[in-house]
């Protein structure tokens, strides 16, 4: 159920399992997203797993993060791999074309009105299913009817998003960071870049608001053409008490989310969807309910972190000071966001990082 980047890599890893798979979608292809259109080399991995690997002519590619705040910048490079900046339609397009070279049988235009234990309503009758899997969302129709609704935390905030047609200037994905938003530059093709505002409060997400408050972004992108329409998006974080109900299971947004701002959305759906196929072959959902909240915990650490520096200027003014001091520090930060340190590392980049900001 849900036809987006979600459903469809479900639908895939279900086929790797022998599984005979039925996608429905109310929408038609291609389905696009106002979101920041970035692959983190783990995202990609995931991919990979399922024989997916997009092509760098089609987008872009970037060789880690780069802050930008006050005049000051500290950038990092991803410990393996590179990043990617793609097109959502484009990556939409090649997830449609897998799961149809696949064995998925792909009902677009075809909405259901309700679930059942025996399978799925849909216009023209029941679709009979051993499993049902709802990634139709943040606003999931699926994890209503299947009593799944109830979160632990929830917040949100706003989004837009624009296509400047001008060529990448760096070759990392920038987030610059003002008062109340932050802007993330993803280099989309080698004449293209992805730039998403996001805020707290509606008003904040507006465009020539936080272009006068960055002074480097506003200049980099004088005189560049709009090549796309302004789209806007609200992103929300939030934790389900269970993934799972019965032979009904959630991943993607649907199954809950991480802000927007830690760039893990696409990761936690992809591999949430190799753990689902994997637990829906063992007969048995208990195991990816386990899988599901470990991988989920780790972003939204960090989530709750750039959201915390995000709304305080002081914890933000020496958080950037001591990274200014000590790059190296950013970079062993990023290793710790993408998982590729041990326990004891992550113990001491946390104690270096808090002494460099005591002494910031």
């Amino acid at each position: 159920m849900g036809g987006g980047p979600a459903g469809l890599v479900a639908a895939i890893a279900a086929r790797t399992r022998g599984f005979a798979v039925t996608l429905a979608d109310g929408a038609e292809p291609p389905i696009d997203k106002p979101c920041g259109e970035g692959l983190m080399p783990e995202t990609q991995a995931a991919l990979r797993e399922l024989d997916i690997t997009p092509d760098a002519s089609d987008g872009y590619e970037f060789r880690g993060i780069q802050f930008i705040y006050g005049g000051k910048q500290v950038a990092a490079d991803f410990p393996e791999g590179k990043g990617m900046g793609l097109r959502r339609p484009l990556l939409h397009a090649m997830l449609v074309a897998k799961a149809e070279q696949s064995g998925v049988r792909l009902l677009w235009k075809t909405p259901a009105s309700a679930i059942t234990s025996e399978g799925v309503q849909l216009k023209s009758g029941l679709l009979q299913a051993r499993w049902i899997v709802g990634a139709d969302g943040g606003g999931s129709r699926v994890r209503r009817w299947s009593g799944l609704e109830a979160t632990v935390q929830r917040s949100q905030r706003f989004a837009t998003r624009r296509h400047y047609r001008v060529q990448p200037w760096s070759e990392y994905m920038e987030i610059h960071w003002g008062q109340g938003a932050q802007a993330y530059v993803t280099p989309i093709s080698r004449e293209e870049v992805c730039i998403v505002v996001m805020a707290e409060r509606f008003e904040d997400a507006d465009f020539a608001k936080v272009l006068e408050e960055l002074p480097e972004l506003r200049k980099r992108l004088r005189g560049a053409e709009l090549t796309s329409r302004e789209r806007g998006a609200v992103t929300a974080m939030h934790k389900l008490k269970k993934v799972t109900s019965g032979n009904v299971a959630l991943v993607g947004d649907a199954s809950g989310g991480v802000d927007a701002i830690t760039g893990e959305g696409l990761r936690l759906a992809f591999q949430q969807s190799l753990a689902l196929a994997e637990a829906m072959e063992r007969n048995d959902l208990t195991s990816y309910g386990h899988a599901h909240q470990e991988l989920a915990r780790r972003p939204m650490r960090m989530g709750k972190l750039m959201l915390l520096l995000s709304r305080n200027e002081k914890l933000r003014q020496r958080s950037f000071a001591a990274l200014a001091s000590r790059p190296q520090l950013f970079e062993d930060l990023l290793a710790v966001h993408m998982g590729r340190v041990s326990g004891v590392q992550t113990l001491g980049t946390g104690l270096e990082f808090g002494w460099q900001f005591l002494s910031a």
